[in-house]
């Protein structure tokens, strides 16, 4: 009996998919997708911080890498309906989970315990180890190389997914020491107003426009940078041009709007 209410779970967890592929919803371009996600997970975050779960630096950080992606996405863009699915795929729905289960009653242990603070903080001190070899490794690395410069953007995403503002940054500076790239600049002035070091901010902001003036993502964190700063007019008058500037269709603009709004 407790297969058969499995079997029948998985049924009504399959449903909507079903209903989903036979009668598919208007789809959508990527930019569209794109823009629906982070705007979701920038409620979420809302509601984390609402809840207690995110202090306000915790909140910030992830608050400034979703808008980023945001800033990020493409413009919306024509695309044609996907067709419908072919039978093979809606058969495969049904053998997948039925095979999924068989695998499981013949293999399956539910008695298993999870893994335990042990072994995560062995998982932990490994990926540790992992990231202090890299660190050895890039110290003998020439950054003007293109294998170096991108061990030095491979080092300071690893030290940024650790919180490790300052060794993130140090290994992007030396990663745009050896070619600048104005993406990377804008990952290296994110870090630096998160860690309050605006005037390193500033300074990459003058390369970077000097690159290129109008980049969007560049004016935001211009202004991003001038209300940290609390210079809320300065910031204000940056995100009005940025706005002003920018397509009806621009997948950020409420990002920055939202912004303005929460200005004093």
């Amino acid at each position: 009996m407790t297969w058969v209410a499995i079997g029948l779970v998985a049924a009504l967890i399959l449903a909507p998919v079903f209903h989903a592929m036979l009668r598919p919803a208007p789809p959508r371009g990527r930019g569209e997708a794109d823009r629906a996600l982070y705007e979701a997970q920038l409620a979420e975050l809302e509601w984390q911080r609402t809840e207690g779960r995110l202090d306000d630096a915790a909140f910030r950080a992830a608050q400034v890498e979703v808008q980023r992606r945001l800033l990020a996405a493409p413009a919306a863009e024509s695309f044609r309906a996907p067709p419908r699915p072919a039978l093979l795929v809606l058969l495969a729905l049904v053998l997948v989970p039925a095979s999924a289960v068989g695998l499981y009653v013949w293999r399956g242990n539910p008695e298993t315990p999870s893994a335990t603070q042990q072994i995560r903080a062995a998982i932990q001190a490994e990926e540790d180890t992992l990231i202090e070899r890299l660190r050895q490794r890039m110290a003998e690395m020439d950054p003007s190389t293109e294998v170096g410069r991108q061990g030095f953007i491979l080092l300071g995403n690893a030290e940024r997914g650790r919180g490790r503002w300052a060794e993130a940054a140090a290994a992007w500076e030396m990663a745009l020491a050896g070619r600048f790239d104005i993406g990377l600049a804008g990952n290296l002035i994110e870090v630096e107003i998160e860690r309050n070091e605006l005037d390193s901010a500033r300074r990459w902001l003058e390369r970077g426009f000097a690159v290129d003036p109008t980049d969007p993502r560049l004016r935001f964190l211009a202004g991003l940078a001038e209300a940290r700063a609390g210079r809320n007019e300065i910031a204000r008058a940056t995100w009005q041009g940025l706005l002003a500037d920018a397509p009806p269709n621009a997948p950020w603009r409420d990002i920055v709007e939202q912004r303005l709004r929460g200005l004093p």
